[in-house]
């Protein structure tokens, strides 16, 4: 909490100057921070730091600490994939893990999931998309695998504090523009570095009115503008998310930026606000939905810890259903893989996963596919729309797809009528 002699702080600075055991941090300063939970999994851990602990002797810091989550290799599909799992799986039982969780689905949607996070906590992931958890109000970022190596061993990193780049988003979205569309908008805007290095914290009123899942997705794609972090001040919706994972002691006071504090703010109109769409092959290469119309598209995908979260689900079930569809467009392949077994099993419960699958839908493992370019699914030479958050040439598997980036909502539209559509259309 802000004292009367203190300096105003960001939340990126309180999670931060906590993590350093000191009271408050100044933007730009370097400090040693104590890791409160190190994530990682098949691909960015065990093959990568086994080698590495062996050959400098040492021992992990604390067990309980460490979350191991496989989902990138999983199922296993040729001999390398199953090397690589194995790999994970082994040294897991010898360091006797208590947090391994195998196959359950994509460690960003597990690892809360799993009660794993709340707020004031600072941690690293070994994977891009780690500032998911900044939706908690945690301070959570990737790291590569050495950074990790010493995170493992000594329990700390070193960070510069950040500048906080605030975006305040007022209004309210209209029917069928989610988080996605807000995501793809700023990363448009502001291209991917326009974080760089820097915490973004998003707030105002059409944040607050998000529920949980969608403000995973804000956090989850901060990634994309290269920011460090992805902040939200925890609230109500906070605690009653962390309370289905069985998490009842959370604190949310004290826990946001102080009125005062420096940031950088830029505001935002969520009325005003069309669906988006990333054309190939960048997340910054965005425009609204109706500069797309005469665009065709042979496969949708729903998929990705961005993007096939419950809600996400239960988006795209919901044009669907609205649009009383009995079948696709001819030519277009729905694939879906759902983010977690959890949620699976929710929307399997509310008939959305039988409505998925009337449709003709390729229900996929509960991992991360594709989307890692995992699994030889999607075709060459297709164009593909897909609610991942990355459509990088090559990124999904094959070098001559051509990726669309877009929502739930969006994406389920453009199966239907086979071109990229404007799901507001279908939703009216």
């Amino acid at each position: 909490m802000k004292t009367q002699d203190a300096p105003a702080q960001t939340l990126a600075q309180k999670l931060i100057a906590r993590a350093a055991g000191r009271q408050h941090v100044a933007v730009g300063e370097i400090v040693n921070c104590q890791v409160d939970l190190a994530m990682f999994h098949d691909s960015s851990g065990p093959r990568r730091l086994k080698p590495m602990l062996e050959e400098l002797g040492a021992q992990v810091w604390d067990k309980s600490r460490i979350v191991l989550v496989m989902d990138h290799y999983v199922p296993e599909q040729d001999d390398d994939s199953r090397r690589i799992v194995r790999i994970a799986r082994d040294w897991a039982r010898e360091q006797q893990l208590p947090h391994v969780y195998d196959g359950q689905g994509i460690c960003h949607v597990v690892l809360p999931q799993k009660g794993h996070l709340r707020p004031g906590l600072f941690c690293v992931g070994g994977d891009s998309h780690s500032p998911t958890g900044g939706a908690f109000g945690a301070y959570m970022f990737g790291i590569g695998s050495t950074e990790m190596l010493g995170v493992v061993v000594t329990g700390q990193i070193w960070v510069r504090v950040p500048q906080t780049l605030r975006m305040r988003w007022g209004g309210r979205l209209a029917d069928g523009v989610s988080a996605k569309d807000m995501m793809l908008h700023m990363i448009g805007r502001f291209g991917m570095n326009g974080g760089q290095y820097q915490a973004v914290e998003f707030c105002g009123q059409a944040v607050r009115a998000l529920s949980m899942q969608e403000r995973m997705t804000l956090s989850n794609m901060s990634a994309e503008m290269g920011a460090q972090a992805g902040l939200i001040a925890p609230d109500e919706v906070t605690l009653e998310a962390l309370a289905q994972a069985g998490v009842h002691d959370a604190q949310i006071d004290g826990w946001d930026s102080d009125e005062d504090a420096q940031a950088i703010v830029y505001d935002f109109d969520a009325g005003a606000l069309a669906p988006q769409v990333a054309a190939p092959h960048s997340p910054a290469n965005t425009r609204a939905v109706d500069q797309f119309g005469d665009t065709a598209v042979q496969v949708a995908y729903i998929g990705a810890c961005t993007g096939a979260k419950l809600d996400d689900l239960r988006a795209a079930a919901r044009v669907f259903e609205r649009a009383g569809a009995a079948r696709l467009a001819d030519g277009v392949r729905l694939m879906v893989a759902p983010a977690s077994q959890q949620d699976q099993a929710q929307a399997e419960s509310e008939g959305i996963m039988a409505r998925l699958r009337d449709l003709g839908a390729q229900v996929l493992p509960t991992a991360c596919g594709a989307c890692s370019g995992y699994g030889g699914s999607i075709p060459d030479g297709a164009n593909v729309i897909a609610t991942t958050a990355r459509n990088f040439k090559g990124r999904m598997g094959s070098a001559t797809a051509q990726v669309y980036l877009a929502s739930p909502y969006t994406v389920a539209a453009s199966a239907l009528r086979g071109r990229i559509t404007d799901p507001r259309e279908v939703l009216a």
